[in-house]
């Protein structure tokens, strides 16, 4: 401890000074955990509120067109009054066809899982092939844009002659619709790989595996989850399209039946249910993007 002597006109004061060692640095003040909640609290809202409001008004001008006389299609209240049953009892089945919506949705998810992962194998795999090899993108790459122009439905038809089913048959649908555009963001981003990537690949030495797993991947994985939400959400619109035709348990058949039944609230309903399962389906994958590539997956 050092002493400081200060001298005055009357009297000399001796002032105990702490040694440098003893002065405690002054902490940042933490931000109060109730601040940490507000903040959270506007973001979420800022995000939620306006579609909320977008989506008060429309109901509103949905209600007031469709309630006047000689209106086609039914208010929003007479939908609810209508589809109560489907609403709050989705999980009924009596046997058949008369299951509830649950049923139908997971039916047609199953199918879309299916053919969907397929397409995502294949077309990774033949991108990674078309984008890393010249020769395969000059034989491969016309027949591509060739094929991925061909409507879904129209692929229907072939694929009940060469299955005899309708099960396989709309899982090819999904398959032949959803791998185009995953195969050609994949190959956009295999030839987007930085020059400098493969020359200290072939500096280091590393092995095809080690540089496909260590390079190739990581760089080419936003064009490639690109692709997979392209993939993903066409695979959803092959599917309703295609349950239409090949009947049996599904959302599609269910929108199909509806109409032939005259019940149009059950179709919006259920169009309702595909908006929001496709809109689930979409930020799932640009989720699962965001975590491999560390951000950097458009979201």
């Amino acid at each position: 401890m050092s002493m400081t002597a200060i001298k005055s006109e009357t009297e000399t004061i001796t002032v105990l000074a702490p040694p440098p060692s003893a002065v405690v640095a002054m902490r940042p003040k933490l931000q109060p955990r109730a601040d940490k909640y507000i903040k959270a609290a506007r973001e979420t809202a800022a995000r939620v509120i306006p579609p909320l409001i977008v989506f008060t008004l429309l109901m509103v001008f949905w209600e007031l067109v469709c309630r006047q006389a000689g209106s086609a299609l039914p208010p929003p209240s007479k939908v609810y009054s209508d589809t109560k049953e489907l609403i709050f009892d989705p999980f009924f089945d009596r046997g058949g066809l008369d299951k509830g919506l649950f049923w139908h949705l997971s039916a047609s998810l199953q199918r879309v899982a299916l053919g969907y992962s397929l397409a995502a194998i294949v077309g990774i795999a033949l991108g990674v092939l078309v984008g890393q090899s010249v020769w395969a993108m000059r034989g491969l790459d016309p027949i591509f844009q060739v094929l991925r122009t061909i409507p879904p439905l129209a692929w229907l038809p072939l694929a009940l002659a060469a299955f005899r089913d309708g099960q396989p048959s709309a899982i090819f649908v999904i398959f032949i619709t959803s791998i185009w555009p995953i195969i050609i963001n994949t190959a956009v981003g295999i030839r987007n790989i930085p020059q400098d990537y493969r020359n200290v690949a072939a500096v280091v030495q590393l092995n095809p595996l080690e540089f496909f797993t260590k390079v190739m991947l990581p760089s080419a994985a936003p064009y490639i989850f690109t692709g997979l939400r392209i993939g993903i959400g066409l695979s959803w619109l092959a599917i309703i399209a295609a349950e239409m035709l090949i009947g049996g348990v599904g959302i599609g058949f269910f929108i199909w039946d509806a109409w032939n039944s005259s019940h149009i609230s059950e179709i919006i309903l259920a169009l309702f249910y595909v908006g929001i399962i496709g809109f689930v389906l979409d930020r799932m994958i640009a989720g699962l993007g965001r975590i491999v590539t560390h951000g950097t997956s458009a979201g």
